[in-house]
Protein backbone atom coordinates (compact mmCIF):
# COMPACT_ATOMS: atom_id res chain seq x y z
CA UNK A 1 0.00 0.00 0.00
CA UNK A 2 1.32 3.49 -1.10
CA UNK A 3 1.06 5.92 1.78
CA UNK A 4 -0.23 9.36 0.57
CA UNK A 5 2.26 11.98 1.78
CA UNK A 6 -0.63 14.47 2.17
CA UNK A 7 -3.17 12.76 4.05
CA UNK A 8 -0.22 12.43 6.60
CA UNK A 9 -0.04 16.06 6.85
CA UNK A 10 -3.62 16.55 7.56
CA UNK A 11 -3.63 14.56 10.15
CA UNK A 12 -0.28 15.95 11.68
CA UNK A 13 -1.93 19.78 11.13
CA UNK A 14 -4.12 18.68 14.08
CA UNK A 15 -1.31 17.46 16.79
CA UNK A 16 -1.41 20.50 18.46
CA UNK A 17 -2.20 21.40 22.00
CA UNK A 18 -4.89 23.82 21.02
CA UNK A 19 -6.30 21.85 17.57
CA UNK A 20 -5.76 17.52 18.61
CA UNK A 21 -9.28 16.04 19.85
CA UNK A 22 -6.89 13.55 21.32
CA UNK A 23 -9.73 11.40 23.64
CA UNK A 24 -7.52 8.71 25.74
CA UNK A 25 -3.26 7.81 26.21
CA UNK A 26 -2.62 4.58 27.66
CA UNK A 27 0.76 2.85 28.22
CA UNK A 28 2.46 0.69 29.73
CA UNK A 29 6.30 0.51 31.25
CA UNK A 30 9.39 -2.10 30.86
CA UNK A 31 12.53 -2.59 31.96
CA UNK A 32 16.03 -3.97 30.40
CA UNK A 33 14.70 -7.81 31.47
CA UNK A 34 11.05 -6.92 29.44
CA UNK A 35 9.53 -7.61 32.44
CA UNK A 36 5.93 -5.15 33.00
CA UNK A 37 7.13 -2.28 35.10
CA UNK A 38 4.04 -0.55 35.54
CA UNK A 39 1.04 0.73 33.38
CA UNK A 40 -1.32 4.02 33.07
CA UNK A 41 -4.69 5.22 31.20
CA UNK A 42 -5.79 8.42 31.88
CA UNK A 43 -7.50 10.87 29.82
CA UNK A 44 -5.51 12.94 27.31
CA UNK A 45 -6.94 16.38 28.46
CA UNK A 46 -6.35 15.23 32.14
CA UNK A 47 -2.79 15.47 31.30
CA UNK A 48 -0.85 18.84 32.59
CA UNK A 49 -0.14 20.89 29.25
CA UNK A 50 3.77 20.06 29.15
CA UNK A 51 2.53 16.44 29.22
CA UNK A 52 -0.01 17.14 26.71
CA UNK A 53 2.87 18.73 24.35
CA UNK A 54 5.46 16.01 24.80
CA UNK A 55 2.93 13.00 24.43
CA UNK A 56 1.84 14.67 21.13
CA UNK A 57 5.41 14.77 19.88
CA UNK A 58 5.32 11.07 20.63
CA UNK A 59 2.42 10.86 18.75
CA UNK A 60 3.18 12.95 15.81
CA UNK A 61 6.74 11.18 15.28
CA UNK A 62 4.16 8.31 13.13
CA UNK A 63 2.30 10.35 10.95
CA UNK A 64 4.66 13.21 10.48
CA UNK A 65 7.80 10.84 9.59
CA UNK A 66 9.40 9.59 5.63
CA UNK A 67 6.19 8.17 4.09
CA UNK A 68 6.83 5.22 2.14
CA UNK A 69 10.18 5.30 3.69
CA UNK A 70 10.21 5.55 7.78
CA UNK A 71 6.06 5.20 6.92
CA UNK A 72 5.17 2.13 5.35
CA UNK A 73 1.75 -0.08 4.83
CA UNK A 74 0.99 -3.15 4.92
CA UNK A 75 -2.01 -5.36 4.72
CA UNK A 76 -4.02 -7.46 7.29
CA UNK A 77 -4.48 -11.00 5.55
CA UNK A 78 -7.78 -11.66 5.70
CA UNK A 79 -7.10 -15.28 7.52
CA UNK A 80 -5.57 -12.96 9.97
CA UNK A 81 -8.55 -11.15 10.73
CA UNK A 82 -10.63 -13.23 12.45
CA UNK A 83 -11.29 -14.26 16.12
CA UNK A 84 -8.54 -14.22 18.61
CA UNK A 85 -6.63 -12.03 15.91
CA UNK A 86 -4.43 -9.15 16.73
CA UNK A 87 -6.53 -6.93 14.06
CA UNK A 88 -9.52 -7.92 16.19
CA UNK A 89 -7.96 -6.95 19.37
CA UNK A 90 -7.06 -3.50 17.89
CA UNK A 91 -10.62 -3.36 16.41
CA UNK A 92 -11.97 -3.72 20.28
CA UNK A 93 -9.47 -1.29 21.47
CA UNK A 94 -10.37 1.38 19.34
CA UNK A 95 -14.12 1.18 19.63
CA UNK A 96 -13.56 1.20 23.45
CA UNK A 97 -11.18 4.12 23.03
CA UNK A 98 -8.72 2.70 25.33
CA UNK A 99 -10.65 2.40 28.15
CA UNK A 100 -10.85 -1.45 28.97
CA UNK A 101 -7.31 -2.11 30.51
CA UNK A 102 -8.17 -6.00 30.35
CA UNK A 103 -7.61 -5.64 26.34
CA UNK A 104 -5.08 -3.00 26.80
CA UNK A 105 -2.48 -5.90 28.91
CA UNK A 106 -3.49 -8.41 26.33
CA UNK A 107 -1.73 -5.98 24.02
CA UNK A 108 1.23 -4.99 26.12
CA UNK A 109 1.86 -8.42 26.87
CA UNK A 110 1.50 -9.43 22.98
CA UNK A 111 4.31 -6.39 22.15
CA UNK A 112 6.69 -7.99 25.23
CA UNK A 113 6.63 -11.51 24.05
CA UNK A 114 8.09 -9.97 20.42
CA UNK A 115 10.00 -7.17 20.63
CA UNK A 116 13.67 -7.13 20.42
CA UNK A 117 14.31 -4.06 23.18
CA UNK A 118 18.21 -4.63 22.95
CA UNK A 119 18.26 -4.83 26.46
CA UNK A 120 16.90 -1.53 27.22
CA UNK A 121 13.86 -0.23 29.22
CA UNK A 122 11.09 0.79 26.96
CA UNK A 123 7.75 2.33 26.92
CA UNK A 124 4.45 1.24 24.58
CA UNK A 125 2.01 4.26 24.17
CA UNK A 126 -0.97 4.27 22.59
CA UNK A 127 -3.22 6.97 21.66
CA UNK A 128 -6.87 7.25 20.50
CA UNK A 129 -8.52 10.24 18.56
CA UNK A 130 -11.58 10.83 16.46
CA UNK A 131 -11.12 13.03 13.50
CA UNK A 132 -14.09 14.88 12.09
CA UNK A 133 -12.86 14.46 8.46
CA UNK A 134 -13.97 17.68 6.85
CA UNK A 135 -15.40 17.71 2.79
CA UNK A 136 -13.04 18.57 0.51
CA UNK A 137 -14.50 20.55 -2.74
CA UNK A 138 -12.33 19.78 -6.09
CA UNK A 139 -10.19 22.45 -5.49
CA UNK A 140 -8.99 21.49 -2.19
CA UNK A 141 -11.08 23.71 -0.25
CA UNK A 142 -13.13 22.85 2.98
CA UNK A 143 -16.55 23.06 2.89
CA UNK A 144 -17.14 22.73 6.44
CA UNK A 145 -19.07 19.65 6.81
CA UNK A 146 -17.87 16.13 8.26
CA UNK A 147 -17.65 13.72 5.69
CA UNK A 148 -16.92 10.88 8.36
CA UNK A 149 -15.72 10.45 12.02
CA UNK A 150 -11.65 8.86 11.73
CA UNK A 151 -11.79 6.62 14.59
CA UNK A 152 -7.79 5.84 15.07
CA UNK A 153 -4.85 4.67 17.29
CA UNK A 154 -1.67 5.57 17.00
CA UNK A 155 1.15 3.32 18.53
CA UNK A 156 4.85 4.08 19.72
CA UNK A 157 7.18 1.56 21.34
CA UNK A 158 9.87 4.22 22.60
CA UNK A 159 13.46 3.51 24.53
CA UNK A 160 13.50 5.58 28.32
CA UNK A 161 15.56 8.07 28.13
CA UNK A 162 15.33 8.07 32.06
CA UNK A 163 12.97 6.87 34.78
CA UNK A 164 9.23 6.61 33.31
CA UNK A 165 10.46 9.01 30.48
CA UNK A 166 10.27 8.17 27.13
CA UNK A 167 12.53 9.08 24.98
CA UNK A 168 12.34 9.32 20.59
CA UNK A 169 10.05 6.43 19.78
CA UNK A 170 12.09 3.92 17.65
CA UNK A 171 8.63 2.08 15.61
CA UNK A 172 4.96 2.40 15.62
CA UNK A 173 2.11 2.26 14.17
CA UNK A 174 -1.06 3.87 12.88
CA UNK A 175 -4.22 1.96 12.66
CA UNK A 176 -6.56 1.61 10.97
CA UNK A 177 -4.49 3.21 8.17
CA UNK A 178 -6.06 6.26 7.01
CA UNK A 179 -6.74 6.07 2.88
CA UNK A 180 -7.81 9.01 0.50
CA UNK A 181 -8.64 10.81 3.61
CA UNK A 182 -11.00 7.89 4.96
CA UNK A 183 -10.65 4.75 7.62
CA UNK A 184 -9.09 1.48 6.21
CA UNK A 185 -9.54 -0.90 8.50
CA UNK A 186 -7.73 -3.46 6.44
CA UNK A 187 -3.80 -1.85 6.07
CA UNK A 188 -1.59 -0.75 8.88
CA UNK A 189 0.88 2.20 8.85
CA UNK A 190 4.10 1.15 10.68
CA UNK A 191 6.88 3.54 11.44
CA UNK A 192 10.40 2.46 11.71
CA UNK A 193 12.85 5.34 12.75
CA UNK A 194 16.04 3.48 11.44
CA UNK A 195 15.34 1.67 8.34
CA UNK A 196 18.49 0.10 7.82
CA UNK A 197 17.76 -1.70 11.21
CA UNK A 198 14.15 -1.78 11.47
CA UNK A 199 11.98 -3.38 14.20
CA UNK A 200 10.78 -5.99 11.66
CA UNK A 201 9.16 -8.21 14.51
CA UNK A 202 6.67 -5.42 14.38
CA UNK A 203 4.68 -6.12 11.28
CA UNK A 204 5.31 -9.56 10.97
CA UNK A 205 4.95 -11.01 14.63
CA UNK A 206 2.82 -8.28 16.80
CA UNK A 207 0.79 -7.09 13.71
CA UNK A 208 0.87 -10.13 11.85
CA UNK A 209 0.38 -7.93 8.11
CA UNK A 210 2.46 -8.42 5.56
Amino acid sequence: MIINREDMMELTRRMTPKRNSFTRIAGCYFNEDGENDGTFNIHFLDLPLKDREENLKLAKTVPYSDTNNNLKGYKFMKQSEGNGSIWQLLMAMKSCGLKNDALMDVFYDLVARHYNNNGKGYAVIVFHDCYDVPVKAADKERLGESEEVYDYLICVICPLAGEYEPGKPECGFLFPAFTDRSSDIHHVAVYNSDTAHPHMELADDILGCV
